[in-house]
C-alpha cells in the first residue's frame, strides 16, 4: 500500500505546497500537478461540479503519479466523506465547520474502530485492487488517511483549541474568503481577518498540527509561511492557466 506523502512530511516539520482542482475533469491533471512539483491537490466537490466516477479516476491517477490527493466534501455528512474515501481520497477537507462536536463526526467517519465508526471496504480503489485483510487495511487507513479542518467560521475560530484538540485531526486551513462574510468585513484583508487567522496559526502551533490557508496571491502566501504556516495551497487549476497564460501574453506583447 501507497504512503501519504504529505501525511508524513508535515508529520517531519516541512512546509507543504498544493493546490485546488475545480474545474478540470480529466484525470491527467493528477499527472501534470505531480510533474510541476506540487506535493498534494484538493479536489472541490463543495464547489466544484464532479461526479464521484470522475473522483475516483482522479484519485487513481493521483495515487499512481505519488501526488497526495485530497478532496473537499460538500459538508461533513457521512456518506460524502466515506464515499470519497472508498473512492481512493487520501483524505478529506471539511468545510463550514463550527464547532468541536462536528469535527468529532467527522473523523468517527473517517476512521475505523477504534478511532471512529466508517463502514469497511477493503478490496477495491482504495486499496490500489490489493488484497489487504480487514485489520490490515483498517489499521493503514487508521494511519494514512488524513482530516483537514477548514476554518472559515467566527465560531470554529472561537472553538478552534477543542477543535484541535480532537484526536484524528491533522490540519487546520484557512478560509479567509468565508471567514471575511462570517466576520461581517466581506474583506480578506481586513484587520480582523488577519487576527482570526492568527488565533488559528497559534492554536495549532500549541497543538503540534501544521495550519495554512488558500489564497491566489503568492506574497499573502509567503507572509503567512513566515509567520508559521505550513500547509500552504496556491490558487486553482484554472487560475494557475490563466496566470501563467497572462504572464505569457504581457511579455510576447512588450
Amino acid at each position: 500500500m501507497i504512503e501519504n506523502k504529505l501525511k508524513r512530511l508535515l508529520q517531519a516539520g516541512g512546509t507543504a505546497i498544493g493546490t485546488m482542482v475545480c474545474d478540470t475533469r480529466n484525470p491527467a491533471i493528477a499527472r501534470a500537478l505531480a510533474a510541476a512539483g506540487f506535493d498534494y491537490f484538493i479536489l472541490d466537490t463543495e464547489h466544484g461540479s464532479f461526479g464521484l466516477e470522475t473522483v475516483s479516476d482522479i484519485m487513481q491517477m493521483a495515487r499512481l503519479e505519488g501526488i497526495t490527493p485530497l478532496v473537499r466534501v460538500p459538508d461533513f455528512s457521512y456518506p460524502f466523506i466515506a464515499r470519497t474515501l472508498d473512492a481512493g481520497a487520501m483524505g478529506v477537507m471539511v468545510p463550514r465547520v463550527k464547532t468541536h462536536a462536528q469535527v468529532e463526526q467527522i473523523v468517527a467517519a473517517v476512521k475505523y474502530p477504534p478511532m471512529g465508526e466508517r463502514g469497511m471496504m477493503n478490496a477495491r480503489t482504495n486499496t490500489d485492487y490489493r488484497r489487504m485483510t480487514i485489520g490490515e487495511y483498517g489499521r493503514w487507513a487508521n494511519a494514512e488517511t488524513m482530516v483537514v479542518v477548514q476554518v472559515e467560521t467566527r465560531e470554529a475560530v472561537e472553538d478552534i483549541d477543542a477543535i484541535l484538540a480532537v484526536p484524528g485531526v491533522d490540519a487546520a486551513l484557512m478560509g479567509p474568503a468565508d471567514l471575511s462574510v462570517s466576520l461581517g468585513t466581506m474583506d480578506i484583508t481586513h484587520p480582523k481577518v488577519t487576527e482570526y487567522i492568527q488565533r488559528v496559526v497559534d492554536a495549532a502551533k500549541r497543538r503540534g498540527l501544521p495550519s495554512g490557508t488558500h489564497v491566489g496571491d503568492l506574497d499573502t502566501l509567503k507572509a503567512w509561511r513566515d509567520r508559521g504556516m505550513r500547509l500552504l495551497m496556491y490558487s486553482h487549476d484554472f487560475g494557475l492557466m490563466m496566470t501563467g497564460g497572462a504572464a505569457a501574453i504581457k511579455e510576447l506583447r512588450s
